[in-house]
């Protein structure tokens, strides 16, 4: 019985350590020099990494989903509203591709591809935004929004404010 007890135990901890995927653990300090300033937020697409510039050549580094082949975008935009456990409605690209979807799917809803929470950006289009599929951080996913861990999205939501600049790099 204790054997079972033990090879229940070591199953359970492997498949805790494989089945969460690395959210906050992944967020970290790192060199960045990329003559930003302070406070800017900066995706590099091909590297699927957020950067929230600290200054004196340091960022905090997320994971990101970023837009799939097609879909993704660079240019520098602003933060033009926080929002938790937000709304999504599908834009008409992805209706257009995909007619089943509903038009709104309500916050805290688990099909709300937004998670706990969303920096919308000033072109309208796009969301810096957590989700409800970790698995797809990482990955060339999205429509061209910017998907974080619903725990980094809540690190980066107390660190920026409406009109923080936003650089998307796709090179």
């Amino acid at each position: 019985m204790r054997k079972q007890l033990l090879a229940f135990a070591g199953a359970a901890a492997l498949a805790t350590v494989f089945a969460i995927p690395q959210s906050a653990t992944a967020r970290e300090i790192v060199q960045f020099d990329s003559g930003h300033s302070p406070g800017t937020v900066v995706v590099v697409t091909h590297q699927r990494r957020l950067y929230y510039v600290l200054g004196h050549g340091q960022a905090i580094r997320y994971p990101v989903g970023v837009g799939r082949a097609g879909k993704q975008w660079a240019g520098i935009t602003r933060v033009d509203g926080k929002y938790i456990r937000p709304a999504w409605s599908p834009p008409a690209e992805m209706r257009r591709d995909k007619p089943s979807l509903p038009y709104v799917i309500p916050g805290g809803s688990p099909r709300n591809p937004m998670g706990v929470a969303a920096l919308t950006l000033a072109d309208g289009q796009y969301a810096i935004h957590g989700t409800n599929v970790p698995g797809s951080i990482g990955g060339n996913v999205s429509y061209g929004c910017i998907r974080m861990y619903n725990e980094d999205i809540t690190d980066l939501y107390g660190r920026v404010g409406v009109g923080t600049t936003v650089v998307v790099l796709n090179n």
